[in-house]
């Protein structure tokens, strides 16, 4: 359960540094929208953490057995599992923030751990228990609500569309973290073989794929010479990280418990954007960061062990 929280802690961190370099020139400056420049930043973050991941895994002289997993069926599913959370999941993103903004978008998105652990259990046959459940519950409707009282609730194009993006979203989200668990039990790759898998894929996909579906690369190469990319290569190296430990929770514990503790980040995120940028969240929104990470905990881990009373004497 620690790992799956420091990944949520991560993946907060890597937020608010990618919205810091978001409000830097050249991406702020962008002309064709504020969903255009996250789409070219979420291809230059994903291949810093393809880069950062390459880096790891050189040093550790494991990157022999990411081609030898690359080749297996595990590994293909990680693959499949990385298109769908990776471009497909992050394009519904921006695509719905686009057409139905950044409020909506966000409260929708936020389904994604509850839409993970029902595949868990067609697929994985996990189960979570009733009161693991209506944790799980609170903490997404606690987003839920984050969702509602802090991003505009705006709505400034094509509705069907957006909803459609949004839900990719939550389908590309709740699927990898599932695909990911399915590739790793079948033991032919192991969760950093996976990531490593997994943010290559995602980067290769991004860059042959997404950007020349939507004629970015030109802005792409515009802006990579700049100091906002930098600032995108920092968070990468925190969402690496947090990548890492993320799979390796899935690994330990299973996709639909790592998943809830990973919804965590929204508070770490208001954590983080009041230590770096000063960012002073609301009564409301602090209330809702607390049930986030208690519903969070709870629903990851056995209720049984929490209150079961310690032994009085341990040998």
């Amino acid at each position: 359960m620690k790992v799956g929280s420091l990944a949520g802690a991560l993946w907060g961190l890597d937020t608010v540094v990618l919205g810091m370099a978001m409000l830097l020139s050249p991406y702020s400056s962008l002309s064709q929208s504020f969903a255009f420049a996250a789409l070219v930043a979420a291809f230059v973050h994903d291949a810093a953490c393809a880069i950062w991941l390459f880096l790891y895994m050189g040093l550790k002289r494991r990157l022999s057995e990411t081609w030898k997993g690359l080749r297996t069926r595990s590994g293909l599913v990680v693959v499949f599992g990385a298109l769908l959370g990776g471009p497909i999941g992050m394009t519904g993103y921006v695509i719905a923030i686009n057409n139905i903004g950044a409020g909506y978008t966000a409260i929708i998105s936020s389904l994604f751990p509850a839409f993970g652990a029902l595949l868990a259990y067609i697929l994985l046959k996990e189960r979570m228990s009733i009161p693991q459940l209506g944790a799980l519950v609170v903490a997404v409707l606690a987003v839920m609500a984050m969702g509602w009282f802090s991003a505009p609730i705006t709505q400034h194009g094509n509705t069907v569309l957006g909803m459609i993006g949004a839900l990719l979203t939550v389908l590309g989200w709740g699927a990898e973290g599932v695909l990911g668990d399915w590739g790793m039990t079948a033991g032919a790759v192991d969760n950093e073989t996976a990531i490593q898998i997994r943010e290559t894929v995602s980067a290769l996909a991004y860059a042959a794929i997404v950007l020349p579906l939507f004629k970015a690369w030109p802005v792409a190469l515009d802006v990579l010479p700049s100091k906002a990319t930098l600032v995108v290569v920092l968070a990468g190296l925190a969402g690496a990280a947090s990548y890492l430990t993320y799979y390796k929770a899935i690994d330990l514990i299973g996709a639909a418990p790592s998943m809830a503790l990973n919804i965590s980040y929204s508070a770490w995120a208001v954590l983080f954007a009041f230590v770096l940028q000063g960012t002073v969240p609301s009564v409301i929104t602090i209330v809702c960061c607390v049930v986030v990470l208690g519903g969070s905990v709870f629903a990851s881990c056995d209720w049984k062990d929490i209150f079961r009373h310690p032994s009085v004497s341990q040998e």
